[in-house]
């Protein structure tokens, strides 16, 4: 029997073995850490003072050789005590604790919590320095016994450019090979080289097969992010895996994994927080693409240069909104070259680190430190994107997109817009009438009549004669919403989130959207080297490229890369895309693969999804991982037939527990080999969909422009800035059932997130989300036991409940079936019967109050022009016609007391992990 453990106990009891473990790995790790990791903090923190200019040396103090490390220097103190980091300056320096030595001087430059341990663990083992042709300062990079050079397109300086790297450092690079699947024929390969790696390790086997429970709901959760249904639970293991993978739900959780890659959102984000109106197709293209198993290949070519692969196909036109997906503004305040070089860096990295795994942002300054990663293969790849132009295409929609709710959608956009207007009608007015009593004063008919010097007058020209100042800022904030609201209409337009190539074009954050011009010829901006990253002095001029590594590995004499590219605007995007998605290229099958074995298993093979580089994580199994990535591309780039292939394999279908497990830990403290199956968390969405579907709310309708699904109201009404003025209030879709979607196609605004799904880690849209963190903190507590959210959910479940079921012990049984997708036991059931009863009474003596919705909102802003802070109300009277969930005072006790037993069931360890 699975107890019903409540979230908050389990959270306790999760967070003290999560500290056990962290303080088991703090153990561990106290022994000395390569010196490669130290000379790479002294090199990104120190050298640029104490080494790198010999003629430089700061203080004195030069940290080039352990012998000059350790005597210090110009204070004549000893700056490491070998073994004894408290007694070391060196390290009392860097932790900041003695305010009479911190370095690095700078705040922003201080050392992470990780690094100072790091150092600190180095001193305390002895500071051994042990030299590689990396940290020698005489011999640098002069190749050391098994060392590889690469050539590439060319370093900024002789020593970077003939420099050795370690095999393992640049795994990743070195071409993709099909290793032989160890042992006989009959298992699935994946088992056979996961195997093999235990033995070696001395485990013996895997732990026993789960129990099909836990195996159906650990399945149909991976696959469709939603908890299995009655005919799920009874059917054949593997007939439900290819059940599950035809069902139009996998390319929806499949699209929530790919869009926190790609960072989607609704909104532009920074400051000018506006609305992309027609990015819910690009999301909407992704979950097809994912549910037609389109070949992955092809959608890389789709999504960086769908455009020019045919210009008259509308999907194509929509795909490459993967190019647009980061955030963006232009105002009148920023210089449209560093608005644009913004552009540039960010597209550039966001390719690298999403179909790459290769950060690139830090070649963007000087040659990457660590990886072979020119800085001029960065800006080659920079000069791709450089005759790229933002475009509103107009799209017809497509047969396969969800246009049917858009007449209720747009007219509460447009009743908030003639609300709107009324009240600015109303200034109007204001204004028209003291200005004609002013000239009656005045004894004329017409402005024009006024003496010069009176015509001149500010409030006069610009029509606010009359006005106060509370309402000359409410003039201005409902000018701000008129262009916010409007914005929001062209949701509802066939235009596509899209681009072209052609010369540059002026952009501002204010105009809703760009058409493309007639004539798109003309000269493309020219891509020059920028060392340190500034504009202000570029250096040599590029061409268009990709990493040339690749090809350098090869042929370590022949820096020349052997991708075809266009100089000419045309083209460019198409010949990077076809590389990428090259057989040859080394990177992207092995990375997507990778995303894949995370989302199945809670760690990839390489543990940092993002970042193959030496400062990634390495492969635990590097073998079984080419061994994918050949068999994936061989297999016709078909992410279900990975994903069945890794369902099907019995690492994937093993217990969570074993008898050995800590014997086990000992051998294995991560699980890298695993020799059982991690639990997990539900991630956000996953909860949210899992509680509309144990309410019997979820709309399972597909499509469309994002709902807006209920936040916690004050959040929801919390102001929000747009250029000196405020948005409108957030104004939740109308409808329950149409708050009620799957979270995938809630509206997503950058600078606005939904507190229930923060609080469970769901992650923000400003960066790539290579893995996210699955965290056990007491907010959760409150958000899942507390938040109106859950309460609603579990109101409407019991009312259900009550309606369906005439018996107290069918209420119960038919409350774990929806929770929990099983029958309580005979002790469960009366436990809850007793908890039933003492509920009851209670709510019968306390009944709910009731809490009607605000009419309107109180906003203060300081004036930006005056300094003075001016006050207004919004008004919110939409809300008369909006449909509330089902509330606490219309339903009666027995019913409350149902629904408070319903929400300790959806806080139960049961409901909220994977096993």
């Amino acid at each position: 029997m699975i107890s019903l453990v409540p979230f908050r106990v389990a959270c306790s009891a999760v967070l003290a073995v999560a500290l056990a473990i962290s303080a088991g790995r703090a153990l561990a790790d106290d022994a000395s850490p390569p010196f490669s990791m130290v000379r790479a903090i002294f090199a990104e923190k120190c050298l640029s003072c104490h080494g790198n200019d010999p003629k430089e040396i700061k203080g004195d103090y030069d940290l080039r050789t352990r012998e000059a490390a350790i005597k210090g220097g110009e204070s004549g103190e000893v700056a490491i005590v070998p073994g004894e980091p408290e007694k070391s300056p060196l390290y009392r320096a860097v932790t900041w604790d003695d305010e009479s030595l911190q370095m690095p001087p700078k705040e922003n430059d201080r050392l992470t919590k990780e690094q100072l341990a790091v150092i600190r663990n180095w001193i305390a083992a002895g500071a051994k320095w042990e030299m590689t042709s990396a940290a020698k300062p005489d011999e640098k990079w002069s190749g050391p016994s098994g060392g590889i050079r690469i050539a590439t397109s060319g370093g900024r300086s002789a020593d970077w450019e003939n420099r050795y790297y370690e095999p393992e450092a640049i795994w990743a690079y070195q071409p993709i090979r099909r290793p032989e699947v160890p042992g006989g024929r009959g298992q699935n390969p994946i088992d056979a080289f996961l195997l093999t790696a235990m033995r070696a390790k001395g485990i013996e086997g895997y732990a026993r097969r789960a129990d099909e429970q836990s195996l159906v709901r650990r399945l149909t959760f991976d696959l469709t992010g939603l908890p299995p249904t009655a005919d799920d639970s009874n059917a054949d293991y593997e007939a439900l895996a290819k059940r599950l993978l035809s069902s139009p739900r996998y390319g929806e959780q499949q699209a929530r994994h790919w869009l926190d890659v790609v960072r989607y959102a609704d909104t532009a984000g920074f400051s000018n927080d506006f609305e992309r109106p027609n990015s819910w197709r690009y999301r909407d293209y992704v979950i097809r693409s994912f549910n037609a198993d389109k070949p992955f290949d092809r959608f890389i070519l789709e999504q960086v240069a769908g455009d020019e692969l045919d210009e008259n196909d509308p999907e194509l036109q929509i795909a490459v909104g993967f190019l647009r997906m980061g955030p963006w503004e232009h105002t009148g305040m920023t210089v449209a070259a560093i608005t644009r070089q913004q552009f540039l860096d960010d597209v550039t990295n966001h390719v690298g680190v999403s179909l790459l795994g290769q950060g690139l942002r830090c070649a963007s300054c000087h040659d990457h430190k660590f990886d072979p990663v020119p800085t001029r293969d960065y800006y080659r790849m920079q000069a791709v994107f450089s005759p790229v132009q933002f475009v509103e295409r107009p799209v017809p929609f497509l047969a396969s997109e969800n246009v049917s709710n858009f007449d209720n959608a747009k007219e509460v956009v447009q009743a908030r817009l003639a609300h709107l207007k009324e009240a600015q009608a109303a200034l109007v007015a204001k204004n028209r009438d003291a200005l004609a009593k002013f000239l009656e004063e005045q004894g004329v008919k017409a402005i024009a009549d006024l003496p010069a010097e009176v015509r001149q007058r500010q409030d006069i020209r610009a029509g606010t004669f009359g006005l106060s100042k509370p309402e000359l800022s409410l003039r201005k904030a409902y000018q701000k919403s008129q262009v916010y609201l409007e914005r929001e209409l062209k949701r509802f337009e066939p235009l596509a989130l899209s681009l072209y190539s052609g010369p540059p074009r002026d952009y501002t954050s204010l105009k809703p959207n760009y058409s493309v011009p007639a004539n798109r010829t003309g000269p493309v901006p020219v891509v020059h080297i920028l060392p340190g990253g500034s504009l202000e002095s570029p250096a040599d001029e590029v061409t268009p490229g990709v990493l040339s590594a690749m090809f350098g590995l090869r042929d370590a004499t022949s820096p020349g890369d052997r991708a075809s590219m266009p100089g000419e605007t045309a083209g460019r995007r198409l010949a990077l895309a076809h590389w990428i998605a090259s057989r040859d290229n080394t990177l992207t099958s092995r990375v997507i693969v990778n995303r894949v074995w995370q989302q199945h298993f809670g760690r990839g093979l390489v543990a940092t999804p993002n970042n193959f580089g030496k400062m990634g994580a390495r492969p635990t199994n590097p073998e079984l991982l080419d061994w994918l990535a050949t068999w994936f591309m061989d297999n016709g780039w078909s992410l279900k037939k990975l994903h069945e292939l890794i369902v099907t394999s019995q690492a994937y279908q093993q217990a969570s527990e074993r008898p050995d497990i800590d014997e086990l830990r000992q051998k294995d403290s991560k699980n890298e080999l695993l020799a059982y199956f991690s639990p997990r968390r539900l991630a956000a969405e996953e909860i949210r969909d899992a509680m509309l579907a144990a309410s019997g709310e979820l709309n399972l309708e597909m499509g469309g422009p994002g709902s807006l699904p209920e936040l916690n109201w004050e959040v929801a009404f919390q102001p929000r800035q747009i250029m000196g003025a405020m948005a409108p209030a957030y104004i939740p879709s109308r409808t329950r059932t149409e708050r009620s979607r799957r979270t995938i196609y809630s509206f997503r605004i950058r600078n606005l997130a939904d507190p229930l799904l923060e609080v469970l880690n769901r992650p923000g849209s400003e960066t790539s989300c290579e893995r996210r963190d699955e965290t056990t903190v007491t907010p959760q507590v409150f958000a899942l036991f507390n938040s109106e959210f859950a309460a609603n959910r579990a109101l409407a479940m019991a009312d259900r409940l009550m309606k369906e079921q005439p018996r107290g012990e069918d209420r119960i049984a038919a409350a774990f079936r929806a929770v929990y997708g099983r029958d309580p036991t005979a002790a469960e059931s009366a436990s809850c019967s007793d908890h039933l009863a003492r509920l009851t009474k209670q709510q019968e003596s306390n009944p709910p109050s009731v809490h009607d919705l605000p009419m309107k909102v109180r906003r203060s802003m300081v004036e930006e022009m005056t300094g003075e802070t001016e006050s207004w109300d919004e008004d919110l009277s939409i809300l008369k016609n909006y449909e509330r969930d089902l509330m606490p005072w219309q339903v009666d006790a027995p019913t409350r007391a149902l629904a408070d037993l319903c929400l300790v069931l959806m806080n139960s360890n049961e409901f909220l992990y994977v096993r």
